[in-house]
């Protein structure tokens, strides 16, 4: 083996042992690192924060909305709420999916919730509804129409954007119509519970088969995209594949996408920089977001 040969084998094998250590540290320590590494590899993509304010006293009540360089019209708002079983988390560390959406035309807001014991049953919903009410209030101030709005969430979170918009209680003083839905690796399906996070974020609570979106099930729901990956072990894709099921039932319109060999974070990590550009979560999250909030075209060209 020459020299030169040898030098290309030990890069590769540097490079390689680089990226499966950059793995271990997102999915150990994931929105933050993983954050970090979007801001590094993607930049800022012309994104701004245009707003850092509150909905409620407790210090997880967080909205934080950011706005892309043209917003010279009304522009559709897509709402992300992050996941964390329903005990940690932060929106601070979920910058990447701003700069991920609102380049391609959208406001985006990232809304936090209580957690833990201050956040268990069913206040994570109160403050999911009360997060959705204040950013309709508010984005029309950064150029948003809060008339074409869009929920998202990942894992806890799509459990909350989910089931806020099925069970109809929960948005029924809001002003503003829910355009879609979309859930990234969502629990639907999970009573009785058997999982340390759900035993105490609901059975301490005594919360019981109403707290499940898959009897909330409705006509007339919003459009919803559910994403899963097959590998998922943490929250097995049988609760989108029920949820699913129980809205085409009803007569609602639903999509599903499931990723072989996609885990339980694989789908989030899709729309950070670097993997962004080589997976289709994004294309299709911005296909729905556009198909439901009828826009056609990017409002700006994306920044490179």
């Amino acid at each position: 083996m020459t020299r030169t040969v040898k030098l290309l084998v030990s890069l590769i094998i540097i490079l390689a042992l680089a990226g499966g250590a950059l793995m271990l540290a997102i999915r150990a320590n994931g929105p933050a690192v993983l954050d970090a590494v979007d801001r590094i590899t993607g930049g800022g993509r012309g994104v701004t924060l245009v707003a850092k304010t509150r909905y409620g006293d407790h210090p997880a009540q967080k909205l934080r909305i950011y706005a892309p360089t043209d917003r010279s019209q009304p522009l559709p708002v897509l709402l992300f709420v992050h996941g964390g079983s329903w005990s940690w988390g932060d929106p601070d560390d979920y910058n990447f999916i701003a700069r991920a959406f609102a380049p391609e035309g959208f406001i985006v807001v990232l809304a936090g919730y209580r957690l833990a014991e201050d956040g268990r049953y069913p206040a994570m919903l109160e403050d999911t509804a009360a997060a959705i009410a204040e950013a309709v209030r508010l984005v029309p101030q950064y150029g948003g129409d809060p008339q074409k709005l869009v929920l998202a969430g990942h894992s806890a979170g799509a459990y909350n954007v989910v089931q806020t918009t099925l069970e109809q209680k929960w948005l029924a003083q809001t002003p503003a119509e829910v355009r879609g839905v979309i859930g990234l690796s969502g629990p639907y399906d999970f009573y009785p519970f058997d999982k340390e996070s759900s035993k105490a974020a609901f059975g301490s609570v005594d919360a019981g088969a109403q707290s499940q979106p898959v009897n909330h099930a409705r006509s007339g729901a919003p459009p919803m995209l559910l994403v899963h990956g097959e590998q998922d072990t943490l929250v097995k894709p049988r609760n989108t594949r029920a949820l699913a099921d129980r809205l085409e039932e009803a007569g609602s319109e639903v999509e599903t996408r499931y990723y072989a060999g996609f885990d339980h974070n694989a789908p989030l990590i899709s729309l950070a920089s670097p993997w962004r550009n080589s997976r289709d979560v994004d294309d299709a999250i911005i296909g729905f977001a556009r198909r439901v909030t009828d826009v056609s075209v990017p409002v700006q060209a994306e920044i490179p």
